[in-house]
């Protein structure tokens, strides 16, 4: 088996797609065998500070060229491409999206991280991403050769706790407190809603004080105190239980490279409303929700009205929803992937 390290910035129990993706990951390749050590960087990534950008290219180049690096897209598309060019071990890129996608990016910084993750990409011997999306815009964007590239689903834990939906429905939407998730769009679409009855929970970390305050505003200012809860971050079992509590799932997403939490959902058997972005009509099955176009209130809240009021239609979706979900891999599938790529380095 072949000897690895794994650097991610910042905290791994972190509860984020990518950060549940390479936790799992991480554990996954151990259970098969690998001796994988976990490089921690510093939080700061993907606009590092001069310490951590430095602290990163010291443990990278430090070491051995037996050993495989698997780093992180936060760094990969970020860290100096000089300093990563003194890395001695092959490195494999686990790119969930490139870094230039993410949303509210202002035009230089944007065109100076799609250059870096450019020029980062020629220097990896393999590079893993979530979904065919991403695959096909670093092959048609970035210039990486088709051959060095290895889809890794993400894998979905199956649920242990009943469905027992509660009255009124809850509509349940999951994602962090980040402009790119569009919790803005969702609290104006369910603004338009007041007249039917439901309630609403958005589980999510806040990204930052400010987008955490400014949807706290937006509530208030709609007049969704009493209807919608801003969770913030719950523990796993909580989360478990407003999953199983949920009537669909609802994320008005202004892109995903794969979004984990459609799985989740899925798994559980909700129909799902969300933005036709990204790679999301790849993940959601088209007869398991309604997919409308990002940031656009009006369709979202049009969408939730359907699935909240036509009870057929709804049904229809949460078995779809519930097929799909039976068939996805699990984690132990996605890390075997990894491993094959890592033991054919």
């Amino acid at each position: 088996m072949k000897q690895a390290a794994f650097a991610i910035p910042g905290e791994l129990t972190t509860l984020t797609g990518g950060y549940i993706y390479e936790r799992r990951l991480l554990e996954g390749l151990r259970d098969l065998g690998h001796d994988v050590d976990h490089i921690a960087l510093g939080d700061t990534f993907p606009a590092p500070t001069e310490k951590h950008m430095t602290h990163a290219i010291t443990e990278l180049t430090a070491l051995p060229s037996d050993r495989a690096l698997i780093l992180d897209g936060l760094v990969y598309g970020s860290i100096n491409t000089a300093g990563l060019a003194q890395v001695r071990a092959p490195i494999i890129a686990m790119i969930h999206h490139p870094l230039a996608l993410e949303t509210g990016l202002d035009s230089q910084t944007k065109a100076h991280l799609f250059k870096t993750e450019r020029d980062n990409l020629a220097l990896a011997a393999h590079v893993l991403v979530p979904s065919p999306h991403t695959a096909k815009i670093l092959i048609g964007d970035y210039d990486v050769p088709e051959s060095k590239i290895t889809i890794a689903q993400p894998g979905t834990l199956r649920p242990t706790m009943p469905h027992t939906p509660t009255q009124p429905p809850l509509i349940l939407s999951v994602g962090i407190q980040h402009p790119r998730k569009g919790h803005d769009i969702l609290l104006k679409a369910l603004a338009i809603l007041t007249h039917l009855d439901w309630h609403a929970t958005i589980v999510g970390s806040p990204y930052d004080p400010d987008h955490a305050q400014a949807l706290e505003n937006l509530r208030c200012d709609l007049a969704l105190s009493d209807r919608v809860t801003l969770a913030g971050r719950l523990p796993q079992p909580d989360l478990d239980q407003l999953y199983a509590q949920a009537t669909l799932f609802a994320l008005a997403t202004r892109y995903e490279g794969y979004g984990i939490v459609f799985d989740e959902a899925l798994a559980r058997g909700l129909p799902i409303v969300t933005c036709a972005t990204g790679a999301v009509p790849e993940t959601v099955p088209a007869d398991a929700g309604l997919l409308v176009p990002p940031d656009d209130a009006t369709a979202l809240a049009g969408a939730l009205d359907t699935m909240l009021t036509d009870h057929t239609k709804r049904s229809a979706a949460a078995q779809a929803a519930q097929r799909a979900g039976a068939a996805l891999p699990t984690w132990a599938n996605t890390a075997r992937t990894a491993s094959n790529v890592l033991n054919s380095l």
